[in-house]
């Protein structure tokens, strides 16, 4: 029961996430083109935005360790590493996903420690942009040749 209200949540966020990742890309790159300065929102914007991607995380993992597909993949290596979506939720997703992670959380403190604004906000958008292609070919889209999963799912 918990198992499915925690799928429920971590499908429902990933929207929050990626409303939050093209905002943070479009302010970036105005900014950095428009030579903005950093403002209270840009640095909100980040901090919710890497929240919410660590809240995400912490709902992920839960979730792999108590998914019957992925307790599959781990009991059965050799036979599911051969089945494209047992692979994909036993491995390739929480890696792309902690990998995607990763990349922001070096750009939001690479972002800090740069000289000027403009420097913040090429930072912000370079990073934010690696991180936003890892983190959407990494969800399992209605549409994804990799796996299928529903857009949205009830409580």
């Amino acid at each position: 029961m918990l198992y499915h209200f925690f799928l429920a949540l971590h499908s429902a966020s990933r929207w929050m996430i990626v409303i939050c990742l093209i905002l943070l890309l479009l302010r970036s790159y105005m900014g950095w083109k428009k030579k903005y300065q950093i403002k209270l929102y840009d640095s909100t914007l980040q901090i919710i935005t890497l929240a919410l991607l660590y809240i995400q995380f912490a709902v992920g993992l839960t979730l792999y360790f108590e998914s019957p597909i992925v307790q599959y993949f781990i009991d059965n290596f050799k036979e599911a590493v051969k089945l494209r979506q047992v692979r994909f939720f036993g491995m390739e997703h929480i890696t792309m996903m902690t990998i995607g992670i990763i990349v922001f959380t070096i750009g939001y403190i690479k972002a800090h420690k740069a000289p000027s604004s403009e420097a913040k906000f090429k930072t912000i958008f370079i990073y934010t942009t690696w991180a936003t292609c890892i983190i959407l070919t990494s969800i399992p889209w209605e549409f994804s040749p990799l796996t299928s999963r529903p857009s949205f799912r009830m409580f």
